[in-house]
């Protein structure tokens, strides 16, 4: 069973590019086309994708060769744009960027080559004329094929575009397909993780509207949408896992202002293997949802609210009690911090936090980990077996006096170790976040210690 899917991807020489701001504005524009649209994030990002959720209603997704071979990503597109007329991948870093060391392995261009999508470079035009053409030209002859199909030139004015795009045309081969010129209604602020969560930026929609109307003058958007359908069909079928269960155990997902790190494929994989997921927020709720059989606290941004989440002593003493309990918990960076001791806010103010697990957490000023890690178990727990590999990806400014040594950590291809992560038979909790349809097995196990929790405690709550 082959899969058809009308895509594309914007690319960039490099972060800072405008990439992101140039996605959320062409889905809202194809969209205001009657088209439906998926936006997919090349890369372990969470935030980029809660961007394009909110622009147009966009399914969302994450493309990553790091994690998952080919075949896999080519069925998570598949399965992530099902419905939909039109997949728009968003790249990560520069179109070559892969893993430091290892070449374009789990690069933008990786991705693209792998699911054979017409790739579309935003650069920035600002400060340069000619040499514009040379970087084109640069990016679509590094490799053969490069599938660079089409260029975007950003911050630019006209008068620039209508002079560079003939001789970028005529010179690279490449399709040049418009311009997007200067303004500041278009940016959106950064903070430490990247581009700020979506919910924080009040005039989001109306700085989007007005990228779109914009776009409208200055893309080729019927040239673009025709470098789409030039994608071939894949072979693969939508990735859909088996149940475990038919029990429909319920995972409580803490899901609030300070808890909104999830891929996508990891929520709906836990539906597919049997479970129920029901959102909690750790900020509001006094109590966890009715029926919980297990609980998932992703990452976020919990030292933004350190002091809303330490005042809601009620949710803190029923996840301190239910964990103790042993119900089975994936708890990850943000939610590995909320579970310990104290968490220092970002002004330095420490907050009593759950108190599940002993430790307390500060900002270090620098990043502690980040990029691609492998992660070997010491021993058997909730999620992994000692003798298992599992992929990871660590990104955190704040540091925990108990980062826990249930794994060992490892950057790919090199010597650096150190210990990472708690793990017990129920619990698994740690900086490393998972991307869990790379390897189904550790949701599958959580999974089904849910429907043990809840076989043994009567389909009763936590």
């Amino acid at each position: 069973m082959s899969t058809s899917c009308a895509r594309l991807m914007l690319a960039a020489a490099a972060s800072g590019s405008g990439k992101t701001t140039l996605t959320c504005g062409l889905v809202r524009l194809i969209a205001r086309r009657g088209l439906s649209v998926a936006a997919l994030k090349c890369g372990p990002d969470y935030l980029d994708p809660t961007f394009h959720r909110r622009m147009a209603g966009a399914q969302t997704g994450n493309l990553d060769l790091f994690f998952c071979d080919e075949s896999r990503v080519r069925s998570l597109i598949a399965r992530d744009a099902e419905g939909c007329d039109i997949a728009v991948l968003e790249g990560v870093m520069g179109y070559y960027d892969g893993i430091l060391g290892e070449g374009v392995r789990a690069s933008s261009y990786d991705v693209a080559r792998a699911t054979s999508t017409p790739c579309v470079l935003v650069l920035d035009a600002r400060g340069a004329s000619v040499s514009l053409v040379a970087q084109v030209k640069g990016f679509a002859t590094f490799r053969t094929p490069s599938q660079v199909a089409g260029v975007i030139l950003n911050r630019c004015t006209k008068a620039v575009y209508d002079v560079l795009a003939p001789m970028i045309e005529a010179e690279c081969g490449v399709a040049c397909v418009g311009y997007v010129p200067s303004d500041e209604r278009f940016a959106l602020e950064s903070r430490h993780l990247g581009l700020v969560d979506a919910d924080e930026v009040a005039d989001l929609a109306a700085r989007v509207d007005a990228l779109a109307d914009t776009l409208a003058e200055t893309l080729d958007v019927e040239r673009l949408l025709a470098l789409a359908t030039e994608a071939p069909a894949m072979a693969e079928p939508p990735f859909v896992a088996e149940p475990v269960t038919d029990r429909s155990p319920v995972v409580a997902v803490a899901r609030d202002a300070a808890f909104s790190f999830y891929y996508t494929e990891n929520l709906r994989l836990l539906e597919d293997l049997g479970a129920r997921v029901v959102a909690f927020s750790p900020l509001a709720d006094e109590a966890l949802p009715e029926g919980t059989c297990a609980l998932y606290l992703g990452g976020g941004y919990p030292e933004l609210h350190a002091a809303r989440l330490s005042a809601n002593a009620a949710m803190r003493t029923a996840l301190r009690e239910a964990i103790a309990s042993g119900l089975p918990t994936v708890a990850e960076c943000g939610g590995f911090m909320y579970l310990q001791e104290s968490l220092e806010d970002a002004e330095g103010a420490a907050w009593d936090m759950v108190g599940a697990l002993p430790g307390t957490c500060a900002n270090e000023g620098k990043l502690r980990h980040f990029g691609y890690i492998d992660l070997e178990p010491r021993g058997d727990g909730l999620i992994a077996r000692a003798g298992e590999r599992l992929r990871a990806h660590e990104f955190h400014y704040w540091h925990s006096t108990h980062e826990g040594d249930s794994f060992v950590a490892s950057k790919p291809g090199r010597a650096r170790r150190w210990d990472a992560a708690v793990s017990t038979a129920t619990l698994y909790a740690g900086y490393p976040h998972l991307f869990w349809p790379a390897d189904t097995a550790p949701a599958e196990r959580l999974v089904r210690a849910a429907a043990l929790w809840q076989e043994r405690r009567g389909g009763g709550a936590a």
